[in-house]
């Protein structure tokens, strides 16, 4: 039961927070930026089904290397080691393939930060302080 409330739930609840910011991120406000870059690469944006649940196996690992982290360092050191690790060497991988829309930076680096924060947050207050949520 210890595990279930310290491992598995936090992990779980971050999964969803991450994957609900993926998704409002880049379904509501950045996809234009990626239908007209991939337009103007002559190649369709990837967005059949599969696609949704890649992303959500992200979400699970990246949640997983949270909590990982997080068991080293602190909030804020969780916070930009885990958004360097997510985010920054994606974005040079997809820079580098020639398919990230540059200008979504602007949008998405403060968003993901946000993203990351509130995920590592989720990750130390569900993990390390279950005293606080006991009856």
């Amino acid at each position: 039961m210890k595990t279930l409330k310290r491992t598995i739930f936090p992990i779980i609840s971050t999964t969803i927070w991450i994957s609900l910011s993926e998704f409002v991120r880049n379904e509501y406000i950045l996809k234009s930026y990626w239908i007209k870059h991939y337009h103007s690469l002559g190649i369709s944006f990837p967005d059949e089904s599969i696609n949704g649940v890649i992303w959500g196996l992200w979400s699970l690992l990246f949640a997983i290397s949270i909590f990982i982290i997080s068991k080293k360092f602190s909030l804020l050191q969780t916070t930009f080691l885990s958004w360097y690790f997510g985010f920054v060497l994606m974005w040079a991988v997809i820079g580098n393939m020639g398919v990230l829309p540059i200008g979504i930076l602007v949008y998405a680096v403060p968003l993901s930060l946000f993203e990351t924060f509130i995920a590592s947050f989720i990750i130390v207050e569900l993990s390390y302080k279950p005293e606080k949520y006991r009856a």
